[in-house]
Order: C-alpha cells, then sequence, then structure tokens
C-alpha cells in the first residue's frame, strides 16, 4: 500500500511547466465557502497544492496553509508563486495527529489507487482537530482506470465514496454534491465534492 500510481506521478513531474503555465486557472470553486466555516486564522493542510493558486488565496484570507505536494517539479512551481517553501508530501506520508483545522485535496485524491484510499482518508481524520473540517474533490462515472495521458483516476460513485469515508473516519456531518465540470487535459465529466467534519 503506497496510496499512489507511479504513472501518475511521472506525468506530473514531466509535465508540471506546461500543466502549470499553459493552464491558468481561477481559485477552485467551493473553496471561498469552504473558508467561511473555519475560525479566522485558522491552520489548512492542502493536500495536491499544484501551482499555489489556492494556498495565495487562502493565504490572502488570513489562514495558515501548509502546502503541500507529491510531486517536486510541482512543488517548486508553487513555491514560486507563494515566495516560501512548499513541502513535498505523498498522501500516505500524512502522519500529524489534530494538528489541522481543515484539511482540503482538490482534485488530488482522485488519483489515489481506490485500495488505498480508506487509509488515507483516515490519516486525514487523524490529522483533524475536534470538529475540524475536509474537503475534497473527485471525477466519477467510470470505471476506475487511466486516462490517455496515463493518469490513474479512482472515479468513485457517489454510494462508494460515502462508503469509504464512513468506514474510514467518525464524522459528525457528511455531504457529498455532485456537479458537471472538467479537468486539465481532459473534457467536461461529472465530478463529486466530499465536505465532512470531524
Amino acid at each position: 500500500m503506497n496510496g499512489y500510481d507511479p504513472q501518475t506521478l511521472a506525468f506530473y513531474q514531466q509535465n508540471a511547466d506546461h500543466y502549470i503555465d499553459d493552464h491558468p486557472r481561477d481559485v477552485a470553486s467551493h473553496i471561498p465557502a469552504f473558508l467561511d466555516l473555519l475560525p479566522p486564522a485558522g491552520t489548512i493542510l492542502e493536500l495536491g497544492c499544484g501551482g499555489g493558486i489556492d494556498a495565495a488565496y487562502m493565504t490572502e484570507r488570513g489562514f495558515v496553509v501548509d502546502a503541500t505536494d507529491g510531486v517536486a517539479e510541482m512543488a517548486a512551481k508553487a513555491e514560486q508563486r507563494l515566495k516560501r517553501p512548499v513541502r513535498i508530501m505523498k498522501h500516505h506520508e500524512l502522519d500529524a495527529f489534530e494538528r489541522y483545522d481543515a484539511v482540503i485535496a482538490t482534485a488530488s485524491l482522485l488519483h489515489v489507487p481506490k485500495q488505498d484510499l480508506p487509509d488515507i482518508v483516515r490519516r486525514i481524520s487523524r490529522a483533524l482537530k475536534p470538529s475540524g473540517w475536509h474537503v475534497a474533490t473527485y471525477k466519477t462515472g467510470h470505471a476506475e482506470g487511466w486516462d490517455d495521458h496515463h493518469r490513474y483516476y479512482n472515479y468513485p460513485s457517489l454510494e462508494e465514496l460515502e462508503a469509504c469515508y464512513k468506514q474510514a473516519g467518525l464524522w459528525s456531518g457528511l455531504e457529498i454534491r455532485a456537479s458537471m465540470g472538467s479537468g486539465l487535459f481532459s473534457g467536461p465529466c461529472p465530478w463529486l465534492t466530499i465536505q465532512v467534519q470531524k
């Protein structure tokens, strides 16, 4: 159990410049309202920060952001934007206890091999303070597998995602929203946004 797919990591290592510089995006749409749930100046762990756009916005909102990415080349791009160090950390290396008010994983846990996802969610639950919040986004609507760019996706159904989170942690609240969206290097597809409170 390692929590990541080597082919997917290789894609982002080889394409970090193209992925970040040629595909600018706005702050993820679920972030502003999610931040309203958190205590002012709260501590946030971001898993898979990419180019640091969301981390920069959260910092501007006054939060203390521990921005991480599992790909060194991505972390370097985020460091350029944030003007501070970004930790290189794969999901399965998360080993914190009640440290964060929130854990945010925008379009990053969707690359975790499906059999490894419960362990990663348990690590997230453990890292949250009591009453802490977690939000993550997943592509759905397909069987798990690799896309044309050799990126692995777990593609959970709504029922699978709910069962995984309930298996992996004790949550005082759990909400899943379905929507249509798109991803970089991919066309429109259905997405699931899961938001839970410890």
